[in-house]
């Protein structure tokens, strides 16, 4: 707890007032904010109460705090490309934040059976490992090969896995629950926002003609296209709605493993304020 006051102290009445007083001090004191949320993150990873989880957290836990780190360490990367005014990478890093944010929340609101389905999904490709193996591939006999079979089998092995255990798995085509992803994120979320969030990220992923119309390419009076190579400006849109989506998981996590109390409830509330705060007096002060 003392970290999250030594993060939060300097955020008094007069400090927000200054930085939410132009277009250019929003800028400068967002980046302060969303680089202390992902501290703040990173401090919510370590917690724990001693009594449930005396040393570590097991299968039962760990998936869903695996996701939370994920999602902490990729909101740090955001912020320094936000510092470098690099939108272009911001916007591949935020897909993978909303995906894990929203597995995350949609693995802590169903029973235990989830996350033993979530675990085995994530076998998909290490399966087809063994598969070539027993049908002779010649890369698992180079030490790369070794390697990669060795740490299939090591991690297959303290989970108390075979190769035969994946039937429900095959049969929903190594989806969770058999759900797609747009599934679980209307469920999770809401449908509506699907396309406008994580299904137009998946063009920063995996690329696009919008993408290069947006990112990559500029347009002549004439018609034809040239290349454009720099980067687009970050502001606070590329921050502030990801944000919606991380602190409910995080909530959701700290009722689970019994540290939800007055601090954290308090320090999740404020993020969602000064977050929310942030983006409406963007919104006011930006001109298209």
């Amino acid at each position: 707890m003392e970290e999250f006051n030594e993060i939060t102290k300097k955020y008094q009445p007069e400090y927000i007032g200054d930085g939410l007083s132009s277009l250019p001090k929003l800028k400068a004191f967002a980046f302060v904010f969303y680089k202390d949320v992902s501290e703040l993150y990173d401090c919510l990873t370590r917690l724990k109460h001693t009594e449930r989880n005396p040393s570590g957290f097991s299968l039962d836990d760990a998936p869903i705090l695996g996701l939370l780190v994920r999602i902490a360490k990729l909101l740090k990367e955001v912020v320094i490309y936000y510092e470098r005014d690099n939108a272009e990478v911001i916007s591949i890093l935020e897909r993978p934040i909303i995906e894990a944010a929203t597995i995350a929340t949609y693995l802590m609101t169903h029973g235990p059976d989830i996350l033993l389905d979530y675990r085995k999904c994530s076998y998909k490709d290490r399966l087809r490992i063994l598969r070539d193996l027993e049908a002779g591939s010649a890369f698992y006999e180079t030490k790369a090969g070794k390697r990669l079979l060795r740490s299939v089998r090591e991690k297959m092995s303290i989970e108390g896995f075979s190769k035969d255990d994946f039937s429900e798995q095959k049969k929903n085509k190594w989806r969770l629950q058999g759900k797609s992803f747009f599934d679980i994120f209307a469920e999770v979320q809401h449908a509506d926002l699907y396309a406008a969030t994580y299904g137009m990220m998946s063009e920063s992923i995996h690329g696009s003609w919008n993408e290069s119309l947006d990112w990559c390419l500029t347009r002549s009076a004439d018609g034809t296209y040239k290349p454009n190579l720099f980067s687009y400006p970050a502001d606070v849109r590329f921050l502030a709605p990801t944000v919606l989506f991380t602190n409910e998981p995080f909530r959701l996590w700290a009722k689970r493993i019994e540290v939800y109390d007055d601090n954290t409830r308090n320090l999740l509330d404020w993020i969602d304020k000064v977050n929310r705060t942030i983006f409406h007096a963007f919104d006011a002060m930006f001109d298209d």
